[in-house]
């Protein structure tokens, strides 16, 4: 059985892997993995509703050119 993310970021195909039966260091880094994927969209939502914020921050101009091409 699969579940799905939370409400704010479920969109069509986003699933994760049960993790009830990993062990704690398993489990820690798919909580991990999915952390970073859930800020990783954020910030990508950010960068495209807010233009002006665009040269504010290094790393987050380049976490942001690097989604876009990846995508």
């Amino acid at each position: 059985m699969k579940q799905t993310t939370s409400p704010e970021t479920q969109t069509a195909g986003r699933h994760l892997e049960p993790v009830d039966d990993l062990d704690p260091v398993d489990r820690s880094l798919a909580r991990r993995a999915a952390l970073r994927d859930r800020h990783a969209h954020g910030l990508s939502r950010l960068m495209d509703v807010r233009s002006d914020l665009r040269g504010v921050h290094p790393l987050a101009d380049f976490v942001d050119d690097a989604i876009r091409w990846t995508a």
